[in-house]
């Protein structure tokens, strides 16, 4: 008996300072100065304020981080990552009892979201009346995810393709082994979920230097890493034809040996909004956080 009542008393004790312990953890990241955050209490502005404390330099004076729908006082119910807060993406967030959209891009169609962009735009009216039906806040995070250290959506890619270990000192340009463009580019499109991408290039062509752009970094960005880093292929998640593709184009014809790979804006970012699930759900204890892809808008035919 003796045993057993120390046994009893040990257990307690320690249930008792695990306890402790997770309140510690939940404090840390969900108190601030507040004090401990129930789970039914976080309101957006106290999610943004546990994201943004992490990031350098944030929150950021001028930036499009900003809330495109929904209240800063509103309670949080659930959290949903994604590159577009689509129509779909909307839907789901609403029957999985999430109310809180982080979104990478423009929820109404400009860098900007703003509203006025297409004067008297339908669809920008019908969006705006399906998020309030759902009571649904829409927050972009985009500026801020890219300042994190590393690159919040280029470590998120990195890490979907198994390349962490090419990427140092916040260098877009990876040195790999050897390997054709070809086994590259399957392997993109393997480890990403991507059906179809676009390729200017020699598909036989040995590529050790490999310029990682997801996203839009914009044909100046694009063209001036090639010409200061001379990679041997630039993979971009989209371009402005007229720009980055035909000097790409024009650079084989001179016999330059560099190739270029479009994967498409949403799908090659999209794995950076998913690590932020990995990376925000223990910062908010008792809150669910889930990604929801916005995918491809496009089909091929």
């Amino acid at each position: 008996m003796p045993n057993q009542l120390l046994r009893r008393a040990f257990i307690k004790k320690s249930v008792q300072a695990a306890g402790l312990t997770a309140l510690a953890a939940s404090a840390q990241y969900a108190g601030g100065q507040k004090g401990i955050i129930p789970a039914g209490d976080y309101t957006v502005q106290d999610v943004m304020d546990i994201i943004l404390k992490e990031i350098p330099g944030a929150p950021f004076k001028q930036t499009v981080d900003t809330l495109k729908s929904g209240t800063a006082n509103q309670k949080v119910t659930g959290i949903v990552t994604t590159m577009f807060a689509t129509i779909t993406v909307i839907e789901k967030a609403a029957k999985s009892n999430a109310n809180f959209i982080i979104a990478h891009e423009p929820t109404f169609y400009n860098h900007e979201d703003n509203i006025n962009w297409v004067p008297g735009s339908s669809i920008v009216k019908e969006k705006q009346a399906l998020l309030q039906k759902h009571g649904i806040a829409v927050w972009r995070f985009h500026d801020q995810w890219h300042a994190h250290k590393p690159d919040g959506i280029t470590y998120g890619v990195l890490k979907k393709t198994g390349w962490t270990q090419y990427y140092t000192n916040g260098n877009p340009v990876l040195e790999m082994p050897a390997n054709s463009l070809k086994n590259i580019v399957a392997h993109i499109k393997s480890s990403l979920g991507i059906d179809h991408v676009r390729i200017i290039g020699d598909l036989s062509q040995t590529c050790k230097r490999v310029a990682l752009l997801p996203g839009a970094w914009g044909g100046q960005a694009q063209m001036g890493l090639a010409e200061k880093q001379q990679p041997d292929v630039v993979v971009v998640g989209e371009v402005h034809e007229w720009e980055t593709a035909e000097y790409i184009r024009d650079a084989q014809l001179m016999g330059k040996p560099v190739s270029l790979v479009v994967l498409g804006h949403s799908v090659s970012e999209e794995p950076g909004m998913e690590w932020l699930v990995e990376w925000l759900q223990p910062k908010v204890p008792g809150l669910t956080v889930k990604h929801i892809a916005s995918n491809n808008p496009f089909t091929w035919v």
